[in-house]
């Protein structure tokens, strides 16, 4: 880490509580997000298929929002009491599939070891591979994550769950196989209801908006930490943050400003803009918006071996 002395960005790793005002912003952050998934809903079921359409892009994009809600939950930035954040945190996950307490886990160490060999990021892209088409294109299209969590599901279920990354508490096994429990009752449910003759609800409220939240989520991701200094364990140079616009901090919930966010994670994500002029200051890696961000990675594409300097 970046020493604080020295005119070094003091501000930018400077840890705070949670406070009314945080929560309230939290909760805001939820309430709009029910009223656009509810006006995706009544789209999705209308028998017009723009209107279908229209609804189902909405719902993968909450979909893919409430993932970015729930990656606050796991730092518990989002509540001033620590119990709210896995009543939040287990329903934000379930329409993308991410297991609450699992996720939290594995991203809480993947801050403890970014830059390292034990780096453990929730999501299966692999910044330090050799970067390529094809290799993007897997990651985009990753739907092989939904059926290991659907594996992981069953093994919860028949009590041969282990966690393949360390030790854990059996407090934490216990959290974990029963947010995984309670993702397996969602897919009965969903099963049930396409048994019974009303196939299309699940189809249309879920599947469909899935199977593109998967692509959406990870164009939100990628940007963290590709092209970055990956061996390195400075948050300054192994991790990129975008300026963006107001609607891109919105909908990724401040995961474009992620160097802000390495820098003092339990910090609650509505005061992250007010440290990226640091972060502008003193960083590697930092964007204006995110199409810059894509253009550069077009330009990274294109050199030998997919590689470079962003």
């Amino acid at each position: 880490m970046t020493a604080l002395t020295g005119g070094g960005p003091a501000l930018l790793f400077a840890r705070t509580k949670v406070t009314r005002d945080d929560q309230r912003v939290f909760v805001a952050k939820l309430a709009a997000l029910a009223v656009l998934t509810a006006v995706g809903v009544v789209l999705a079921l209308r028998p017009e298929l723009p209107l279908v359409a229209v609804g189902v892009v909405i719902l993968a994009a909450m979909y893919t929002h409430a993932v970015e809600l729930q990656h606050q939950c796991l730092h518990h930035s989002a509540f001033r009491r620590p119990w709210p954040h896995r009543l939040a945190g287990v329903p934000l996950g379930l329409p993308l599939m991410v297991v609450y307490s699992h996720y939290r886990l594995r991203h809480l160490q993947h801050h403890r070891y970014l830059g390292t060999p034990q780096d453990t990021e929730f999501f299966g892209f692999d910044t330090r591979a050799p970067l390529t088409v094809s290799h993007l294109v897997r990651g985009l299209l990753d739907y092989r994550r939904l059926a290991s969590v659907l594996w992981e599901v069953l093994l919860a279920a028949t009590g041969r769950w282990t966690y393949g990354f360390g030790a854990v508490s059996p407090a934490m096994r216990r959290r974990i196989v029963v947010d995984h429990l309670v993702l397996g009752g969602a897919v009965l449910a969903a099963l049930g209801v396409a048994v019974a003759g009303y196939g299309q609800y699940p189809l249309r409220l879920w599947v469909l908006p899935l199977l593109l939240a998967v692509p959406l989520h990870f164009l939100v991701e990628l940007p963290e930490h590709v092209l970055c200094d990956t061996d390195s364990t400075d948050v300054l140079r192994n991790t990129r943050s975008i300026r963006g616009s107001r609607l891109s901090t919105w909908f990724t919930n401040g995961n474009n400003l992620h160097i802000e966010h390495h820098a003092a994670m339990s910090v609650p994500i509505n005061l992250l803009p007010g440290r990226h002029e640091e972060t502008r200051r003193h960083a590697v890696h930092v964007e204006r918006t995110y199409a810059d961000f894509y253009r550069t990675l077009w330009a990274a594409l294109r050199r030998p071996h997919g590689r470079g300097e962003a």
